[in-house]
């Protein structure tokens, strides 16, 4: 007979839970409709059918937007006497299995709520002790993304540890699914997050107004060379057709969300949404930018007063461009006056660059080294910029090392390594060299 502390000894050994995530999702942004922005704790069945089929109807699913995230509220505010969630019954009382299989019969996926504390936001039963049960549940009913919410932990808990516990018991369910860190940026997820989730939230919740739109923006400017295929930044979902943005400020959101590679989550009620709101969610060449396959975030790169220029490398040498005018008032009839050099984005000074307005879907121009244009306040211009083939000719062999070797923060001082990432950043050492950091769209 094996002795029982022997036998434990030999089955820890054996279950160790994984050390990272291991689901193979979110090679590229995740793109979908969350409910909570538009329907809140009142969500019911009906609400996110609708919803499923609207996002088919009006063409968005097949621009991309294919998980459909039921928040908090969902649940009955207490367990089973078995520790179970279940579905409320008055708001869903088809269940959330029926629920999944009329999501996923519209080759969308389905996502669900839950929080690594005692309760969540809403006041909902957590899952903080409970983790393995309630993923199981999660797989069991057809989930496909799971947003993990950071309410109510316990005095002392890790955030780490919380989220690392849910990671193990997804893993252990055989089902992939993305896991989304809704931890709001307290813990610097962008150090640790790559082993635990698919994306982490940078910022706290994001509203429908201008300060919520620059202040989660800007929380989440210089994190770039953290992000990669299957680990991303979040600022928290876009308010494209939420009351309290112009034109301007959503096209904003969306250009500046899918230049710093985002999952680019729609949170307003579709059923209301505006032709003119629909167009920029629809605006298929500002969103390739996000789903580029080269899965590299940009940044910021250039600041002057309320002036701000964003860029990120594309796949096969192009650069996506954003140009982003904070001010408060017009300086003119045309807005403010931003110029580009190309050696910003990592061309030769004298680089001919084709430039093209994404939303607009226009070609601008040819220009060399320079380019510049007009923003309104409160405003973006959107360009991709592809470099003509003769500047090619002057590097050795024909090669190109610009295609995809620039990124926004190489060279940059405000973008240098600290401490903190050494003590942290374990999965972007090279093997053999503890000093040595390797690029994170390399090392994944």
């Amino acid at each position: 007979m094996v002795h029982p502390v022997l036998a434990l000894t030999l089955a820890a050994l054996f279950v160790r839970p994984c050390a990272s995530l291991d689901n193979g999702l979110a090679l590229k942004p995740a793109m979908g409709f969350n409910t909570w922005s538009s329907f809140a704790l009142r969500v019911n069945e009906e609400d996110v059918r609708q919803t499923a089929d609207l996002l088919v109807s009006l063409g968005l699913k097949d621009m991309g937007y294919t998980y459909l995230v039921l928040d908090d509220g969902w649940s009955e505010h207490e367990r089973t006497p078995d520790g179970d969630l279940v579905a409320d019954y008055s708001r869903f009382p088809g269940g959330m299995a029926a629920l999944a299989g009329h999501v996923h019969a519209r080759n969308l996926s389905f996502g669900m709520y839950a929080d690594s504390g005692t309760s969540t936001c809403g006041g909902y039963p957590g899952s903080r002790g409970f983790e393995a049960r309630d993923a199981a549940a999660f797989a069991g009913w057809g989930a496909d993304y799971l947003k993990y919410d950071n309410c109510y932990p316990k005095e002392g808990d890790s955030v780490r540890a919380r989220y690392s516990a849910m990671r193990d018991a997804l893993n252990a369910t055989g089902r992939p699914i993305l896991f989304s860190l809704c931890e709001w940026g307290v813990e610097e997820p962008w150090l640790w997050g790559r082993a635990v989730g698919n994306s982490w939230r940078t910022t706290g919740d994001s509203s429908a107004s201008w300060l919520s739109l620059v202040n989660n923006l800007d929380n989440s400017v210089g994190l770039a060379r953290y992000a990669g295929p299957g680990a991303w930044n979040d600022p928290d979902m876009l308010q494209v057709g939420n009351p309290g943005l112009t034109l301007g400020e959503q096209r904003a959101n969306l250009a500046l969300w899918s230049l710093l590679k985002s999952p680019l989550m729609i949170s307003t009620r579709l059923q209301e949404l505006s032709n003119a709101s629909a167009a920029i969610l629809l605006a298929a060449e500002v969103v390739a930018i996000n789903q580029d396959d080269l899965g590299v975030a940009g940044d910021l790169i250039w600041k002057q007063g309320s002036k701000e220029i964003y860029a990120g490398p594309l796949a096969g040498g192009d650069r996506a461009v954003v140009f982003f005018n904070r001010a408060e008032h017009d300086e003119g009839a045309a807005g403010a006056r931003f110029t580009l050099r190309t050696e910003q984005v990592g061309y030769q000074e004298d680089t001919a660059v084709r430039v093209r307005d994404l939303y607009a879907r226009h070609d601008i121009g040819t220009f060399r080294g320079r380019f510049s244009a007009r923003v309104p306040p409160h405003d973006v211009l959107v360009l991709r910029l592809t470099p003509e083939a003769a500047p090619f000719l002057k590097w050795e062999g024909g090669r190109r090392p610009q295609d995809d070797g620039w990124r926004p923060w190489t060279g940059q001082a405000i973008y240098a390594e600290h401490e903190e990432d050494l003590e942290n950043i374990t999965w972007r050492k090279t093997e053999g060299d503890d000093d040595a950091l390797e690029d994170p769209a390399v090392a994944i």
